[in-house]
């Protein structure tokens, strides 16, 4: 069955819209020149956002979050062509961090943003986006349950993992491939893997840490000898054989 997201409308409203709004206020109120320096971008994309940042309503013309980023590990995920079982499982499984809405669920409805994690906002009432959230991302995640399977960058995990407490149980998933003796993580083929990994969970509706290990698309496969409890390796056997 093949899907397209003008087909889905959004089921629900990000948690934190209310402190979204509050960024929002102060993002408008930015120059163009402040707002490059924030973004940290070209002139094209900030031209974009400022714009959108000074009409933005977050409930109007919204769009599910799962649909709503274009970067590699979406791609890959490929919700557009996701089964309705897929859908169900993404619901209830997965998490969206997010600079501007805090954190999101699949189907929450968003509008068009840039804000990155780490970006340098200070403010009258926080020193940056970490201080901002605080421990209310990580006290969303974990509300219902203390498994996290850790998909994100360094810089998004960052806001969450400062919080974790004894009984919480996280795993990240390292993707790497062997170069010049030692194992590097590329940019490219980790998001790749992310998003591919998603789509793995969603498809065989993982429950367990020990059913990821299964994983083995995009050339890569778990190494048991390179992994503990709390980090998962995953090796590209196509780099492998190249060496």
């Amino acid at each position: 069955m093949f899907c397209k997201e003008d087909f889905f409308e959004p089921k629900s409203r990000p948690v934190f819209r209310m402190r979204a709004e509050k960024l929002i206020e102060y993002l408008k109120m930015l120059s163009f020149d402040e707002l490059q320096s924030l973004l940290r971008c070209n002139s094209e994309i900030v031209r974009l956002n400022y714009e959108r940042y000074r009409q933005m309503d977050l409930s109007k013309n919204t769009i599910p979050a799962l649909f709503a980023y274009d970067g590699i590990q979406y791609k890959y995920m490929a919700p557009q062509v996701f089964e309705s079982d897929y859908f169900d499982y993404v619901q209830k499984h997965l998490y969206i961090l997010s600079g501007l809405y805090g954190v999101l669920r699949p189907f929450d409805g968003v509008v068009p943003y840039r804000l990155e994690m780490q970006a340098k906002l200070k403010t009258n009432f926080c020193k940056n986006l970490y201080d901002y959230w605080g421990d209310a991302l990580y006290a969303y995640i974990t509300s219902e349950d203390h498994q996290i399977l850790n998909l994100a960058s360094k810089e998004y995990y960052k806001a969450v993992s400062r919080y974790l407490k004894p009984g919480d149980h996280c795993v990240t998933c390292i993707f790497a491939e062997p170069h010049h003796g030692k194992l590097v993580e590329k940019g490219v083929y980790v998001k790749m893997a992310r998003g591919e990994l998603v789509r793995f969970l969603a498809e065989q509706k993982v429950e367990t840490f020990e059913e990821v290990k299964q994983f083995s698309r995009l050339d890569f496969s778990f190494r048991e000898d390179l992994s503990n409890a709390d980090s998962y390796v995953f090796v590209r056997k196509k780099a492998d054989k190249a060496l």
